[in-house]
This record gives structure tokens, C-alpha cells and sequence, in this order.
């Protein structure tokens, strides 16, 4: 390894990861972009939505995997490595899939370096952390910890993928216009995709068993969550024939 570990900025790092998703909550604005780009800012400078969604998801999968390059083959496949190969999958996805299928409104720059580096920072502290703090026995991939983690890291994936793809597919290209997302889990609820990515963070934190991936996960929960609350009452707004079965978040009960 050429570093190693040091656990005050992993602690920090962490803390304030956490502390982030405290702030979110109790300021409870929706981040400005998409739906609330106009509502919340003046129009200023932005990027088209694909290009700046690149951009921002970048560093979260170059950055963890320049990391996993810095290692000697024999730690590959290792649990370390493993699990951080679960967060490059993902980021692998959002930055060469994902920012590649939207049809979103521009993208204020002000928030494009806002989530640049909130992604470079989380990509160094997950990376960090797995690779050069976390010691794990190879028997860590059969503990149940782990094997639920993947599972529902795998199952969050699945859906937050699938619903992706729905609301990419609501548009056609050059619309504006906003329309109820209908199949998979938005039968149940209006932020599908938020509850998936949600539940992939959740089997991350619980297949690492570490404080990052906590943190990690509450933030997205507070961020996503807020997200799909403000998704919900905007659809309830929009459109007068909107299901009213439906919940903002959690299927039957929020």
C-alpha cells in the first residue's frame, strides 16, 4: 500500500458526511435543479443536463478507482476491494449510462460544482476508507452482514436503474413537458427511483459495516428523501387525476 491509514479524516469525513444530511433536513429547500430550477434561482449560467451530469458524477467512479489501480494484483478480490467495486458499479452506471439517457432542463453551474465536489470528496473517503482503513477476514463474504448488504444493494440497484429508465422514457427529445411516471414501483410511490438508490445505500453501509458507509447512506436518505417528498406534493399539485394511493417514498407507508 503506498498510504496508510489514517482515522481522524476518515472520523471527520464521516461526521460530516452525517452532519450534511442533518442540514439538508432541517433547511428541507429542494436542490435546485430539475423541477425547481426555475422556482429557485434566477436564471443564470447552466450546462445541458447531460454534460453537467457527467461532469458531477465523474470523480465518484475515477476517483475510487484510481485508488483500486494504486494496488498490488494479489488484493484483488479481497472484501475491500470487492465492496468498492459495488460503489464503482454504481457510479459507473450514473456517469457513463445515466447522464447519457436523461432529457432534464439545463443545469445550473452553481449546483454542477456543488455535487463535484461533494462526489470527489465521498469517492475519496469511501475509497479510502475500504482500501487502506477496513480489514476484513475472507470470511467477511460469508457473513450475513455482507450477504444481505449485496442483496439489497443489488435489489436497490435493480430499481433504481429500472426507474430511471422509466422517467427517461417520458420525454421526447426536446420536451418540456412533465407527465406521470406509471409502471414498477411508481404504482407505489413518486420517488421509485429516490427508494432504490436509498436501498442500495443501505446494503452498502450494512455489507461494509463501517461508519463512511453509514454516513453515506443517512445522507442519502436525508437528501433523496426530501427529494421524493418535494417530487410527491409536486405531482399532487400538477396534476388533479394523480393516484392518491400513492406514497412519496416508502411503498403503504410514506
Amino acid at each position: 500500500m503506498l498510504f496508510g491509514c489514517q482515522q481522524n479524516p476518515v472520523l471527520a469525513g464521516s461526521a460530516s458526511l452525517a452532519a450534511l444530511g442533518v442540514v439538508v433536513l432541517y433547511f428541507g429547500q429542494p436542490a435546485g435543479y430539475g423541477k425547481y430550477s426555475e422556482s429557485l434561482l434566477p436564471v443564470g449560467a447552466r450546462l445541458p443536463a447531460r454534460a453537467a451530469w457527467f461532469l458531477q458524477e465523474l470523480p465518484s467512479f475515477v476517483v475510487p478507482v484510481g485508488i483500486l489501480a494504486q494496488q498490488p494484483s494479489s488484493l484483488f478480490g479481497t472484501p475491500g476491494t470487492v465492496l468498492l467495486g459495488f460503489f464503482c458499479a454504481h457510479y459507473f452506471h450514473r456517469t457513463f449510462i445515466y447522464s447519457f439517457l436523461i432529457r432534464g432542463r439545463p443545469f445550473p453551474i452553481i449546483f454542477l460544482l456543488r455535487g463535484f465536489i461533494f462526489c470527489f470528496g465521498n469517492g475519496l473517503l469511501q475509497g479510502y476508507y475500504l482500501i487502506y482503513c477496513a480489514e476484513y477476514p475472507y470470511e467477511w463474504f460469508t457473513d450475513v452482514r455482507f450477504s444481505l448488504g449485496v442483496f439489497l444493494f443489488i435489489i436497490g440497484m435493480g430499481i433504481n436503474i429500472h426507474s430511471d429508465y422509466i422517467l427517461c422514457q417520458l420525454r421526447k427529445p426536446g420536451e418540456t413537458t412533465y407527465r406521470i411516471p406509471q409502471g414498477g414501483l411508481f404504482t407505489y410511490v413518486s420517488g421509485a427511483n429516490f427508494f432504490g438508490e436509498i436501498t442500495e445505500w443501505i446494503g452498502y453501509a450494512l455489507a461494509t459495516w463501517s461508519f463512511p458507509g453509514l454516513a453515506f447512506a443517512f445522507f442519502s436518505f436525508c437528501f433523496l428523501g426530501l427529494r421524493a417528498f418535494h417530487h410527491h406534493r409536486f405531482y399532487l399539485r400538477m396534476f388533479k387525476d394523480y393516484p392518491k394511493s400513492r406514497k412519496a417514498l416508502i411503498p403503504f407507508v410514506f
